[in-house]
């Protein structure tokens, strides 16, 4: 059983899945793959690169993901074009590594902040979004990122709207109210997970 779990940028979607990696649950995080799939070597950055120049690219090869950034987050046929090029691929390598978390793990957990708009949410079984109010989304991305406002306002509206996003939960999180908060809806959603595979 494939859990997906979403929420917008800065919900907490990482801390929820290190909560349920303490009950010894398996979870691949779709951004991670996100930057396997265009490090150096890998056939990704290299479109990434030939299509925008260097500009993209680090001293030492690897992608200046906040360049890259600021160009598809004011250009939406940019990003259309990035998403063509690593989405695709960003699915295989999601299912590589779910295949192999399912030999260790009563359930597992795929972590996307794209899950309902990449269509990755036709990969799961259940969907459960870590939810948290747009000002602390917002208050939480700026001190974690470093990033400009204006750059995580364009990464909000870019993503789905709340209320669509809890329209479209099977379970919901509540992330707004301190880890222990936290900790007892992980331990509550565990037990029913695994319940319902026995």
């Amino acid at each position: 059983m494939i859990i997906g779990v979403t929420g917008g940028i800065g919900s907490g979607k990482s801390t929820v899945a290190r909560l349920f990696g303490e009950l010894g649950i398996g979870w691949v995080d779709a951004d991670d793959v996100a930057r396997e799939i265009v490090a150096p070597g890998e056939p990704a950055l290299d479109a990434i690169t030939e299509r925008f120049g260097m500009q993209v690219l680090n001293n030492d090869g690897s992608l200046n993901r906040a360049t890259l950034r600021e160009i598809v987050f004011t250009d939406p046929s940019q990003r259309a074009w990035l998403e063509s090029v690593t989405h695709p691929r960003i699915r295989e390598r999601l299912l590589e590594h779910l295949r192999q978390l399912c030999t260790q793990s009563p359930y597992v957990l795929l972590v996307s902040p794209l899950l309902f708009e990449s269509g990755q949410d036709a990969l799961v079984k259940r969907t459960l979004v870590v939810d948290v109010p747009e000002a602390e989304q917002l208050a939480r991305t700026l001190a974690r990122d470093h990033v400009s406002e204006q750059q995580v306002r364009a990464i909000l509206a870019a993503q789905l709207p709340r209320d669509v996003r809890l329209s479209r939960a099977d379970d919901v999180i509540d992330n707004s109210r301190g880890r222990n908060y936290t900790q007892r809806q992980v331990a509550a959603l565990d037990q029913q997970y695994r319940n319902s595979i026995t």
